[in-house]
């Protein structure tokens, strides 16, 4: 296991004890219920193109269901590939394969609160990982979503300087589709509005990288190179628009931002072409969804597991877990995914960025 998911696994350690003393404990009706480890837990995420899902979450959920329960535990995995009608279809089979609980990353928010209202008349709880889903679900866990907003809102701000003042920004938002980039979208308008020109901007369908070079292309049809800044939701769609910019003409590219620290965007960052990311340590969010998963199971409170409570449109009060995130730039590679495990130096440093990882002393 690397550094990253050593650390995930062990942020919780202190949950996994009082599972094991707890179930171990206890007498009552519902004791031989929590004293089971043989627990089947469906995971459901939406889609492989954003690589954290199962080069990241996947993993720490399975080794924090296995730590659980003693290693007795499994877990039953479907992607979606961004087709929430097939989400919908999954979460119907893991219904029929009788799971004993499920935790669910929604491809779609709306469209899944009839499959998460089968699950409970299923007397199958529901965790909603990562994107808040509607519908009877029992507890959420994700990051600070409007935190997410806010933090890339200030990190363009800053990049600016006094180009705030004169430039126009264009604002590249994620899916309507996502509550997450709703709430993206009002931190980064938070910081945003009042303080420099949003020349365009755009709700951008399914994340898409192609969607935002398409959208990048039509703002800059429109205002030229008159584009001081980039709101970037996410990386994807990052890089689609540093795409679209270089194919304009752009030869002094503008910050651009974006969100999830994926591999290619450090490397543009080390480049110089991307200003900054959101960095999201998501062994935490996903050990957090695998022990209120296995609490959920176990017919055991959430009070060991949640620290807040959340509001959902169909729901009040969903107990809650949420992790804050980290801006990422050039200045903290080393101090974030490096020092993390998530990738080595050697894995950022390709031959394409060797000169631009001297720099910055990255080896």
């Amino acid at each position: 296991m690397n550094a990253h998911l050593r650390r995930a696994a062990g942020a919780a350690a202190t949950v996994a004890m009082a599972v094991s003393l707890t179930a171990c404990g206890e007498t009552d009706d519902s004791g031989m219920r929590m004293m089971r480890d043989d627990i089947v837990v469906g995971l459901l995420l939406p889609d492989d193109v954003a690589a954290r899902y199962e080069k990241f979450d996947k993993p720490v959920i399975e080794e924090r269901v296995a730590r659980l329960t003693n290693s007795k535990g499994t877990v039953l995995y479907a992607n979606a590939r961004q087709k929430a009608d097939v989400q919908a279809q999954q979460v119907e089979s893991m219904i029929d394969k009788k799971v004993d609980v499920l935790i669910v990353d929604a491809v779609d928010s709306k469209a899944i609160a009839g499959a998460v209202k089968k699950a409970k008349d299923a007397n199958i709880p529901v965790v909603a990982f990562d994107r808040l889903a509607e519908g009877p679900i029992d507890a959420y866990t994700s990051f600070d979503n409007e935190q997410v907003g806010h933090v890339q809102g200030k990190a363009l701000l800053k990049a600016l300087g006094d180009k705030a003042k004169n430039g126009q920004i264009v604002m590249m938002n994620g899916a309507v589709t996502d509550p997450n980039a709703a709430m993206f979208k009002k931190g980064a308008h938070a910081e945003l509005d009042g303080k420099v020109e949003i020349g365009a901007e755009f709700d951008t369908k399914d994340w898409k990288p192609e969607n935002a070079d398409a959208n990048m292309r039509t703002a800059i049809l429109s205002l030229g190179q008159n584009i001081a800044g980039v709101y970037s939701a996410n990386d994807g769609m990052a890089g689609g628009i540093i795409t679209a910019l270089k194919a304009a003409g752009y030869t002094d590219l503008p910050p651009v931002t974006g969100q999830d620290a994926e591999l290619s965007a450090v490397q543009r960052i080390v480049a110089g072409e991307q200003h900054m990311t959101i960095y999201k340590p998501y062994g935490y969010e996903a050990a957090a969804a695998a022990e209120m998963a296995i609490l959920l199971a176990r017919d055991m409170s959430l009070d060991l597991a949640a620290h807040t409570d959340v509001d959902s449109p169909t729901q009040k009060a969903i107990p809650s877990v949420l992790v804050p995130v980290i801006a990422l730039t050039k200045d903290n590679i080393k101090d974030t995914v490096i020092k993390d495990g998530v990738y080595t130096a050697q894995e950022i440093c390709t031959p394409e960025y060797k000169a631009a990882c001297d720099e910055l002393d990255l080896r």
